[in-house]
C-alpha cells in the first residue's frame, strides 16, 4: 500500500506540472481559450506587409487589441481586428502597419480620427496605409533615386 501512495503523489505532482506549464503556455503566448469580450471591424489593405494573425493593435502607444484573420479579398489584404468593447473606433480613423524597431515584428496602429461616428462592428477602416518597404528604400538609395 505504502508504493501506491508514492506513485498516487508522483502522479498528482506531475499533472499539476503539466497543467501549470499550459496556464502558463497560455498567458505567455497571449492566447484567448474562451472567446474574449468585443468585437470585429475590418481593414483592406494593398499588401499585409508581414502583420500575421495574433499581431497587436496598437492606438497611442497603448495594446488594444489583436488581428483575428488576414484573407486575400480582389487581390488585396482583408486584416479583421479584434477590439475590446471599451475601445471605440471612430470613422475616420487610420490604420497603419508598422514595425517595432528596425526589423521587429509588424504591428497595425491605427491614428484616431475627430469624427463623432464609430464604426460599427463589423464594419471597416476606410483610411488604411501600406507598410514602408525597406528593400524599395535601400535600393533607391544605393542607385540615388531618392
Amino acid at each position: 500500500m505504502k508504493k501506491f501512495d508514492v506513485e498516487l503523489a508522483v502522479g498528482l505532482f506531475v499533472l499539476v506540472g503539466i497543467l501549470c506549464l499550459g496556464y502558463l503556455s497560455i498567458k505567455l503566448g497571449k492566447l484567448e481559450v474562451v472567446g474574449g469580450k468585443g468585437y470585429e471591424i475590418y481593414a483592406i489593405f494593398s499588401n499585409s506587409g508581414g502583420v500575421k494573425v495574433g499581431s497587436n493593435i496598437v492606438i497611442a502607444g497603448v495594446e488594444v487589441g489583436r488581428v483575428k484573420s488576414i484573407t486575400l479579398e480582389n487581390y488585396q489584404a482583408r486584416i479583421v481586428l479584434s477590439l475590446p468593447l471599451d475601445v471605440k473606433i471612430q470613422e475616420d480613423a487610420i490604420a497603419s502597419i508598422k514595425t517595432k524597431g528596425l526589423v521587429g515584428e509588424k504591428y497595425i496602429e491605427i491614428t484616431p480620427g475627430g469624427s463623432e461616428k464609430i464604426i460599427p462592428p463589423g464594419g471597416k477602416i476606410r483610411e488604411t496605409l501600406p507598410p514602408v518597404d525597406i528593400e524599395e528604400l535601400i535600393s533607391k538609395l544605393v542607385f540615388e533615386k531618392i
